[in-house]
């Protein structure tokens, strides 16, 4: 009888090599209409307790980045004061540096069911599909957060609804350099295995 869950050792062996890439190396091309709906259709094939679907997706291409630049340097400015010009053109470009911008907003509620925070972790797990998603496509991808998605105000105007809030943005591109790969922890410091007697 045939195996009901087929093993896949080149798919191990590629999620063993998966690394970000850092957005300011990231180029053109970035991916089309089907490869982005294909991201998407993977990233959402996630844990969901309840089918609640407890998150949505926003997309920001580079056309729009000038525009989202200056008002994200405007509103830290507001926040933390007169920006030098390395934070100001740090601001300025967050939008600019990948072809496409994936924002994963988290939509968890009070559900009488389904706790809080397993709706967030599923917020989680889409990203980490996505990025996988994109590097299985063949793209370079980065997944961050940074200070405005802890925001309200910069947030709501990156298109979070009420209740809502950013569980991450995943900047999408091709990649200009290999990735560095970094240090790893060491497995058996954070393995146990449960006993009674301990």
């Amino acid at each position: 009888m045939p195996s009901l869950t087929p093993g896949s050792p080149e798919t191990l062996e590629f999620l063993k090599k998966r690394r970000s890439h850092p957005s300011i190396t990231m180029s053109d091309p970035g991916p089309d209409e089907s490869q982005v709906n294909d991201m998407l259709t993977v990233a959402a094939r996630v844990p969901d307790h309840g089918k609640l679907a407890p998150w949505r997706f926003i997309l920001f291409r580079r056309g729009e980045g000038q525009a989202i630049g200056a008002y994200l340097a405007a509103r830290c400015e507001e926040l933390n004061g007169p920006l030098d010009a390395d934070q100001r053109d740090k601001e300025l470009t967050r939008f600019m540096r990948a072809p496409l911008v994936i924002g994963v907003v988290s939509r968890a509620a009070e559900h009488p069911k389904i706790p809080v925070w397993e709706q967030q972790l599923s917020a989680g797990a889409v990203c980490m599909n996505l990025v996988t998603a994109a590097a299985a496509s063949g793209f370079a991808s980065q997944w961050l957060s940074e200070w405005y998605a802890f925001d309200d105000e910069a947030s709501r105007y990156l298109g979070a609804r009420p209740g809502e809030r950013f569980a991450g943005f995943v900047h999408i591109g091709t990649a200009t350099q290999p990735p560095v790969e970094r240090p790893r922890p060491t497995l058996s410091d954070l393995t146990t295995i449960w006993s009674e007697t301990e």
